[in-house]
């Protein structure tokens, strides 16, 4: 299979990556303990913090797949894993694609720990903006997406990629800014504040990486008679970040300029860029979590019937009530709405 462009695919069995941050060209261990097992390679390199492979536990990898071939080292020497690690087989493993704002406010972590010590399965997870994410999908690089963008998300489900699409979380978007609101949005319409962004030419940051958030603002602009590419082209006042929605929000800070925003990972961030909610009502700024099981029909290995136990997981009742209360003792209110059975329409 196709290593993918943000980590390790295909049969990645022997390692469990989180994150990490692309390197320069060359190879190294910085610090690692070995064993006679294998180790699987990137196409683009990046820095692993842990790795437990096989029995024993190797640390700060820097690791290269050239020329799109697998690379595969065999290394030997001594250490035990901590208590806490253990072999995990190919079939005890899922691979999950899920939108940077589920990963920036923390709650794709937390129900990760549950979902892993509920059913023992272990599970990968690359985080990317929906249309990533999705394309992912489509490669086969992963099990099931967690995305937000329901438009799109229909489209992969009818091209035959996706089993169904199920909703088990909803927040809204909102177009935050600098208190002082030099484009005097605040309270607006979305559309009429997109009006004002547009006619004004005060800075505003684009997540402009076909995310769930970016297909919403392309949305917003046709939604109020901009064509999105004209707008995109019209001037130094509009700047596609390409990044995340937290790495979104500090840039936007640090130009004290304005973005479009899920609620959630606004709070999250609240403390630290200073910015504010300035438009906020608007059935458009809806904004539906769904997670979708890669139909194994269309892609072949896709593991439909143990990403179905995720799915389940999701739209329990328990943990339903943990999505409906994450964020309260940090931010006075929750970051995200449970919607398992409901999904809201505005």
């Amino acid at each position: 299979m196709e290593a993918g462009p943000q980590g390790v695919t295909g049969n990645s069995a022997a390692s469990r990556i989180r994150k990490g941050e692309n390197h320069a060209s060359g190879f190294a261990f910085e610090s690692a303990s070995f064993s006679g097992r294998l180790i699987f390679l990137s196409k683009t390199r990046k820095e692993v913090t842990h790795i437990c492979i096989g029995d024993f536990n190797v640390k700060n990898i820097k690791y290269l797949l050239l020329s799109g071939a697998l690379i595969v080292i065999l290394v030997a020497g001594i250490g035990g894993c901590d208590s806490g690690s253990s072999i995990i087989q190919a079939q005890d493993r899922l691979r999950i694609a899920t939108t940077t704002s589920l990963y920036d406010t923390g709650l794709w972590n937390a129900l990760e720990d549950r979902f892993e010590q509920e059913h023992g399965i272990r599970l990968d997870i690359l985080y990317a903006g929906t249309g990533i994410a999705l394309e992912y999908g489509r490669r086969g690089d992963v099990d099931a997406v967690a995305v937000h963008a329901k438009a799109t998300e229909e489209q992969f489900i009818a091209e035959g990629y996706g089993i169904e699409r199920v909703p088990f979380a909803y927040n809204y978007f909102i177009i935050v800014g600098p208190e002082s609101d030099p484009a005097g949005i605040t309270g607006l319409s979305p559309e009429d504040a997109f009006k004002k962004l547009h006619d004004s030419q005060i800075a505003f940051i684009s997540r402009g990486d076909a995310s769930g958030t970016h297909t919403k603002e392309k949305a917003i602009w046709k939604s109020a008679g901009f064509d999105y590419d004209t707008v995109a082209t019209s001037g130094s006042w509009y700047v596609e970040a390409g990044k995340g929605m937290g790495p979104t929000l500090q840039m936007a800070a640090e130009m004290e300029a304005y973005t479009l925003a899920d609620i959630g990972t606004f709070l999250a961030y609240k403390a630290e860029t200073g910015l504010v909610p300035l438009v906020e009502e608007g059935s458009i700024l809806l904004n539906v979590y769904s997670i979708i099981v890669i139909d194994p029909a269309a892609v072949e290995g896709a593991k439909a019937e143990k990403a179905q136990l995720l799915v389940d997981f999701l739209v329990s009742d328990e943990i339903q009530d943990f999505i409906g209360d994450y964020g309260m003792a940090d931010y006075g209110e929750p970051l995200f709405n449970p919607c398992a059975g409901n999904e809201p329409a505005s």
